[in-house]
């Protein structure tokens, strides 16, 4: 084996052995950052969603009364 080949063969070794820990480490990330939106984000969209639909059905109850109101007036 030639310097050259033995150069270019440790070269693209540590080239592998860098892409193998780049893609464990985006693996782990990854699967940490799904459990951080399933444990936290997921919940709390879910926690102030259902209080703005309760507003929201306040504010459209009050709107049907006024409605209601004005046609008897009328």
């Amino acid at each position: 084996m030639t310097e050259f080949d033995r150069k270019v063969e440790e070269a693209s070794a540590r080239f592998n052995r860098s892409v193998a820990n780049i893609a464990e480490t985006l693996e782990k990330e990854t699967a940490e950052l799904v459990k951080y939106l399933n444990d936290e984000v997921v919940p709390a969209v879910r926690g102030h969603s259902s209080k703005s639909l309760r507003a929201a059905a306040g504010k459209l109850a009050k709107f049907a009364d006024y409605l209601e109101a004005q046609r008897k007036d009328s």
